[in-house]
């Protein structure tokens, strides 16, 4: 089915990436009124949207009836991947669970900003594909930012070849520290036991050991986790190279790390990435970064390899909720 049969729609501030529009706006269709008839839509239009979404990297749908956090898992369910689920990740970030499939995307305060990241890409398990839902937008502020990394890294790879091909050549290894329990002012706060999904010591070393990690008990409960190499640079089935990794976001928004970034990211050699180089990466970022300016029942389908995010803090007496169900291809 061709793409045309799929209407677009503009976006002010809309990123031209390499003659895509990122993000592509997809408005729900006249005669759509009923969550039914929206399942009915996706599946008879499901290639026309997957060659949207392999060329843009982030669909918006917009206008769509979906009131709901059982709306949405029924809308994210109808693209066919299979299901991601919080229990089974290895997510910093405090969440909580609306269905089986859905789930709070984070529980930090308002005022705290979410850095751009590529989803769960310091672990070594980390979804495709991310579903966001706005089900209620906030009063002032709380945008979700969306970056084509793809196109970062071929900027990176003009302005600083030596820093790309160290980032590609060597990968990277996360050093982070999972509390003992729970703690929801912290947009890395989410306990050893619910991360691991284990009940006890033995069971979160177990459990450790089988992903590669290193780790250290410390004297408060908590747990400090070395993740064996990942990549800092992934080649997609297209030939496309993306910079994948979790590298802005620890910088920016990780505890200490700006102040000494070897105390959560080195190269995987062991080697250190220096603040300067952090600050290029970050300051390039913005180039192409969008801001979603939400609305309610707004979905974004973001392809995880091409597409970091992050949060906007917000403001007002609206608590901002936005749900959020994962998926593997």
């Amino acid at each position: 089915m061709s793409t045309l049969s799929v209407p677009t729609q503009a976006l002010a501030g809309q990123i031209n990436c390499g003659g895509s529009a990122f993000p592509l706006v997809i408005p729900c269709p006249a005669g759509i009124t009923s969550l039914t008839a929206s399942l009915d839509w996706i599946t008879q239009h499901l290639p026309a949207l997957q060659a949207y979404l392999a060329e843009s990297g982030v669909l918006l749908f917009r206008g769509f009836p979906l009131t709901s956090a059982e709306d949405f898992d029924a809308f994210s369910a109808a693209f066919g991947y299979r299901t991601f689920t919080y229990k089974e990740s290895l997510s910093n970030a405090v969440r909580l669970n609306f269905t089986e499939r859905v789930f709070t995307a984070n529980e930090a305060p308002k005022e705290v900003e979410i850095f751009l990241h590529h989803e769960m890409a310091q672990t070594p398990i980390s979804p495709d594909k991310l579903f966001f839902f706005c089900l209620q937008a906030a009063d002032a502020g709380g945008a979700t930012p969306v970056c084509r990394s793809d196109m970062l890294y071929s900027r990176l790879k003009i302005i600083a070849p030596e820093l790309a091909t160290a980032c590609e050549s060597k990968g990277l290894k996360y050093t982070t520290r999972m509390p003992g329990e729970n703690d929801e002012k912290s947009g890395q706060g989410r306990s050893w036991k619910s991360t691991l999904n284990c009940q006890n010591k033995d069971e979160a070393e177990r459990k450790l050991a089988e992903l590669g990690y290193s780790w250290q008990w410390q004297e408060d409960g908590s747990l400090r986790a070395t993740t064996p190499v990942l990549p800092a640079v992934i080649t997609l089935s297209n030939g496309k190279q993306v910079f994948y990794n979790q590298l802005i976001a620890a910088y920016m928004g990780w505890k200490g790390v700006r102040e000494n970034p070897a105390s959560a990211i080195t190269y995987g050699d062991g080697t250190h990435l220096s603040a300067a180089d952090l600050e290029l990466i970050n300051n390039l970022s913005a180039d192409f970064t969008f801001d979603v300016p939400w609305q309610n029942g707004d979905v974004a389908l973001v392809d995880n390899h091409m597409a970091m995010h992050g949060r906007r803090p917000y403001s007002g007496n609206t608590k901002r909720q936005v749900l959020v169900a994962l998926g593997k291809s």
